[in-house]
């Protein structure tokens, strides 16, 4: 009779996970993609049924994670979403440790002092601080980028450890610009630069008219754990800015990592 009756509650717990796992996918593509999404465009990124993605789209909406918008016919998050990444946010403690760095490296540099974390295989802008120039360039809080294209990611990417680092260079290489390294060969040639120097320069990379120089952020750990940056129009960054601008993120993420109140929330309870 025992094992008569665990097998469907295995069976029960499998599919709550499929569906759980379902609902996750499609609240990701809201994070890292377009800011509305059709049940169309859904299904076909998923590979899941447009009946289903319309059950979970409806769920979603009910709880105000997703809410529609009927000019474009599409969904997009909901003030319940929006209140979960403020939320998580705030939770990142590295936030404050570097606010008052990514302040004064946006003084020094005249540009946007950004700071990125490490997130799954991707990475996201976690903060920023706006430069006060007319002309400037300004990040997306809360979105999603590949690792390979733009300094903020690649210095990331080049200090991974070697397996993980190999799995993302494995997986899809997507061309966001026509500067987006793609070349695996290249990529790596670039990336084994980047972990010599300790810092990595985009220009156009990410966006054409862009240009970056970033510096990996290590925890109290010795892991990486994202990147502090300097971004800005590309005409602006010119050899001589990039040359100053290399040795201030890097001391900027020095600073950043031995920060103690990053120190004392990172450190394990004692209790």
């Amino acid at each position: 009779m025992t094992k008569q009756s665990a097998a469907p509650r295995r069976g029960a717990d499998s599919v709550g996970t499929e569906v759980a796992g379902r609902v996750a996918d499609v609240l990701l593509l809201f994070a890292g993609g377009p800011r509305y999404l059709g049940v169309s465009a859904i299904s076909r990124e998923l590979g899941i049924s447009k009946a289903v993605v319309h059950r979970i789209l409806r769920s979603l909406v009910s709880r105000e994670m997703l809410e529609t918008d009927p000019g474009t016919q599409g969904y997009r998050l909901g003030p319940a979403a929006v209140a979960l990444g403020v939320s998580a946010l705030r939770g990142f403690d590295v936030r404050s440790a570097a606010a008052p760095v990514l302040r004064r490296l946006r003084d020094e540099t005249g540009e946007t002092a950004a700071l990125s974390g490490l997130v799954g295989d991707q990475r996201v802008y976690l903060d920023q601080f706006e430069s006060p120039q007319e002309i400037k360039m300004t990040v997306e809080v809360g979105r999603r980028f590949p690792l390979h294209a733009g300094s903020s990611g690649r210095v990331i990417l080049a200090f991974l450890p070697p397996e993980r680092r190999e799995a993302v260079l494995a997986g899809p290489l997507a061309a966001l610009t026509g500067g987006t390294l793609t070349d695996r060969a290249v990529l790596r040639e670039r990336l084994a630069e980047t972990a010599r120097e300790g810092v990595a320069v985009s220009l156009g990379e990410r966006q054409a008219d862009a240009a970056s120089v970033a510096a990996p952020l290590f925890g109290p750990d010795g892991e990486v754990h994202g990147s502090i940056s300097v971004c800005g129009p590309r005409y602006r960054f010119t050899p001589e800015a990039v040359e100053r601008y290399r040795a201030l993120v890097k001391d900027a993420a020095e600073e950043v990592r031995h920060n103690r109140a990053w120190l004392r929330e990172s450190a394990p309870s004692s209790a």
